[in-house]
C-alpha cells in the first residue's frame, strides 16, 4: 500500500502546494459542517428542554458561550443565523476544496499528456515495431482519463474521509463517550473490508484494461485496413475476430462490476448496521433518562456525516487501484529508452557525400544487410533493385538513422552517421515512400511540412518539378484543398507527386525515392526524373524501383539479393554482362510498345520475369 501512496505522491509533484490548499479547505469545510448541527444541539437540551440531568458540561458551555439561557431563549433567531453562517460557510471551503482540485488534477494530467506525446515522437523505430498501435492510443487516452478523475476528486477525498472522521471525535467525546464508542464500533471493520477488497479490484482493473487495450487495437487496425477487408470480402471474418477480443473484455468488466457490487453490498450493510447501533442503543440511552434528545440526534447527524466519506473509502480505494494500474502503463512508456543522440557535432549543414563501408544490420536474429558497400558524390544518382526482402527499404531506414546499424560504417557528408544528431540527418536528408502518409490538412500545408517558411514561388517551384502543380490548380480550393485521412481523396498517383514536392521543397542533400514513381504513368515518370536530372548539382539522389526507365539515367546502380550486393555498375556497364539486371532489362524493355513508352501493365506483366532474374542470380 505504502509504495502504491509513494507513486500518487510523486505523480502530484509541483500541485502540491495547491493540492495542500484544498485538503486545508476541506478541513475548515469540515469543521463547520461538525460545528453547525452543535448550536441547534445545544439550543434544544440546554434552552428549550428542562432536564439539567441530562445535558453535559459541554453544552451547557455552548449555551453560555451563546449569552445564556435566557437571552437565547428570547433571541432564537441568534442561534439560527449562526447555523445558517457555519453552513455558508462549509459550502463555501467544499466549493474552494473542489475547484484547486480540479485545476491541479487538470495541470497535472496536461503535463502527463504532454510527455506522454513528446515521448512517442521520440521512441525508437524497433520499440514502436512491438508495440501495438491500440493499446499506445488506450494508455494515451483512456487510462489518463482514469487517471484524472482520481485526481480530480478521490485524492482530496482520502482527506476528507480522514478528517470527516477524525475532527468529530473530540466534539463527541465531549457530547457523551458511550455514544462515541457505539458511534465508532464497526468503522475499523469497514476500514479493513475496504482495505482488502482494494486488492482484488486492482488486479482485476488491470485485466479489463489490458482487455481494452486489445479491443482498441483490433478496431484501429481494422479501420486502417478496411478497403484490404472489404476487397477481400473479410467483413464476417473480422466481425468474428472481433467478437472475441469484445467478448473478453465483456468477460474481464463482468467479473470487476461483480467485485464492486459484492463491496458495495456488503459495506452498505455494515454502515446500516452502524447507524442501526446508533438508533437502537440512543434510544435505549434516552428511556433510561441518561441521553438528551438533542444529543441523540446530534449523533445521528454526525454519523451520518461520517460513514458517507468512511464507507467512501472503498470508493477511494478502487479507483486508487484504477489509477495505479493506468499510472504504471503510462510509466511502461514514460520510462522506455528513448532515441538517443551524440553530443551535438557542431555540423550545420551535409553536402550530400554518401558512403556505405561493410555495413551490416539485423533485426533481431534474422540478418537484413550484408556488407554492404558503395560510395556516391554530391549530385550523383544511385539506383537500387532488388526483390521484396533484399534490403532496400533497410538502407532507407538507416539513412534516417530510423535505425542504427549494426557493423560497418556509414559517412553522410563525410561525417559518421552515428556522430551526427538525427534532427540534422534528417533535415539534410528527405525520403518518399511508395505509400506515403499525408495528413489530414490542407495540401499546401502537407507539401510545406519540412519547409513551413518556405515562400510561395518555392512551393510552385516544388510542385511544378514534382509534376503535381497543374493539378492542383485544378482543384476548386487549390492548394487550401483539403485532403481526407492520409490523403485518402488523392488517387495513388497524385499522392505520390506530393509527397515527392514535400520532399523537394525541403532541398534535402540527398533525396530518396523508394519506389515512390510506380503509381505515375511513364510519361510523367519521364517529367519528374527530367525535373530530377536538373537539380542534380543541389542534391545527391538515391532510388529504389522495379522499373528500368526509372534507372537508365542514373550513375550507380545496386542490385541486391537476400541483403548482398549480386551486382553494381553503371546501367551500360551492367547490361553488357550477364546477370540478373541485364535479364530484367530485356524482360521489361521487350514488352514496351511503343518502345518509347512503357505502360504500367507493361511493369505489372514484367514483374514474374523480374523474379525469376533475382532468383537466378545466384552466384552472380
Amino acid at each position: 500500500m505504502f509504495p502504491t501512496l509513494r507513486r500518487v505522491w510523486l505523480t502530484l509533484a509541483g500541485e502540491r502546494l495547491r493540492y495542500g490548499a484544498a485538503i486545508g479547505a476541506l478541513i475548515l469545510a469540515s469543521c463547520f459542517l461538525y460545528l453547525a448541527p452543535l448550536i441547534p444541539q445545544a439550543v434544544l437540551d440546554g434552552v428549550l428542554v428542562e432536564d439539567p440531568g441530562r445535558v453535559s458540561g459541554f453544552t451547557r458551555s455552548l449555551v453560555d458561550a451563546l449569552g445564556g439561557a435566557e437571552a437565547v431563549r428570547a433571541r432564537l433567531w441568534v442561534p439560527a443565523l449562526l447555523f445558517l453562517g457555519l453552513s455558508a460557510l462549509a459550502g463555501v471551503f467544499t466549493h474552494l476544496r473542489s475547484r484547486w482540485a480540479a485545476d491541479a488534477s487538470q495541470s497535472i494530467v496536461r503535463r502527463i499528456r504532454d510527455r506522454a506525446y513528446d515521448q512517442l515522437q521520440h521512441l525508437p523505430c524497433r520499440t514502436l515495431d512491438e508495440a501495438d498501435t491500440g493499446d499506445l492510443i488506450q494508455r494515451c487516452t483512456s487510462d489518463v482519463e482514469t487517471l484524472r478523475q482520481f485526481l480530480a476528486s478521490q485524492v482530496v477525498e482520502i482527506g476528507r474521509a480522514l478528517t470527516m472522521l477524525l475532527i468529530p471525535i473530540p466534539l463527541m467525546l465531549a457530547v457523551d463517550a458511550r455514544m462515541t464508542a457505539v458511534s465508532l464500533i464497526l468503522v475499523p471493520a469497514i476500514c479493513g473490508f475496504s482495505f482488502v477488497t482494494f486488492g482484488r479490484l486492482k488486479a482485476a482493473f488491470t485485466a479489463a484494461d489490458e482487455a481494452e487495450g486489445r479491443m482498441t487495437t483490433r478496431i484501429q487496425e481494422n479501420l486502417t485496413g478496411i478497403r484490404v477487408v472489404r476487397a477481400f470480402n473479410r467483413q464476417a471474418h473480422e466481425r468474428a475476430l472481433f467478437d472475441a477480443v469484445n467478448e473478453e473484455h465483456r468477460e474481464l468488466d463482468h467479473r470487476l462490476y461483480v467485485l464492486l457490487a459484492r463491496f458495495w453490498a456488503l459495506s452498505d450493510l455494515l454502515c446500516f448496521a452502524q447507524k442501526g447501533l446508533v438508533v437502537g442503543v440512543g434510544i435505549a440511552l434516552i428511556l433510561q433518562g441518561s441521553l438528551a434528545v438533542g444529543a441523540f440526534f446530534y449523533f445521528l447527524t454526525a454519523v451520518n456525516l461520517f460513514m458517507w466519506p468512511v464507507r467512501q473509502m472503498g470508493r477511494i480505494l478502487t479507483d486508487l487501484g484504477k489509477a495505479v494500474v493506468a499510472l504504471e502503463r503510462l510509466e511502461e512508456i514514460l520510462h522506455e529508452p528513448r532515441e538517443e543522440d551524440p553530443e551535438r557535432s557542431g555540423v550545420e549543414h551535409l553536402d550530400g557525400t554518401l558512403e556505405f563501408a561493410n555495413v551490416s544490420f539485423a533485426h533481431g536474429e534474422q540478418q537484413v544487410l550484408k556488407d554492404v558497400s558503395f560510395r556516391l558524390e554530391r549530385g550523383q544518382t544511385l539506383a537500387i533493385l532488388g526483390p521484396s526482402g533484399s534490403g532496400k527499404s533497410t538502407i532507407v531506414n538507416l539513412l534516417l538513422r530510423l535505425y542504427d546499424y549494426d557493423q560497418g560504417s556509414i559517412r553522410l557528408g563525410g561525417h559518421e552517421l552515428e556522430t551526427l544528431e538525427r534532427k540534422l540527418v534528417r533535415r539534410n536528408t528527405a525520403v518518399v515512400l511508395q505509400e506515403p502518409f499525408l495528413f489530414s490538412k490542407a495540401l499546401g500545408e502537407n507539401v510545406r511540412l519540412g519547409a513551413p517558411h518556405s515562400s510561395e514561388e518555392e512551393l510552385v517551384a516544388a510542385t511544378s518539378a514534382a509534376c503535381i502543380h497543374a493539378t492542383i490548380e485544378g482543384f476548386a480550393e487549390g492548394y487550401a484543398t483539403k485532403v481526407g485521412e492520409r490523403g485518402v481523396t488523392l488517387s495513388g498517383g497524385q499522392r505520390q507527386r506530393v509527397a515527392l514536392a514535400r520532399a523537394l521543397l525541403q532541398e534535402p542533400a540527398v533525396l530518396i525515392l523508394d519506389d515512390s514513381l510506380s503509381a505515375v504513368d511513364t510519361e510523367t515518370e519521364a517529367s519528374i526524373l527530367r525535373a530530377l536530372e536538373a537539380r542534380t548539382e543541389k542534391q545527391t539522389t538515391v532510388v529504389i524501383a522495379h522499373r528500368v526507365s526509372t534507372v537508365r539515367h542514373a550513375d550507380q546502380v545496386l542490385v541486391l539479393r537476400e541483403g548482398r550486393i549480386v551486382q553494381a555498375g553503371t546501367p551500360a556497364e551492367l547490361r553488357a554482362v550477364e546477370g540478373p539486371f541485364k535479364r530484367l532489362w530485356e524482360a521489361q524493355t521487350s514488352l514496351e510498345a511503343p518502345p518509347a513508352r512503357e505502360t504500367k501493365g507493361a511493369a505489372r506483366a514484367a514483374e514474374p520475369a523480374l523474379a525469376g532474374a533475382y532468383r537466378s542470380a545466384e552466384g552472380a
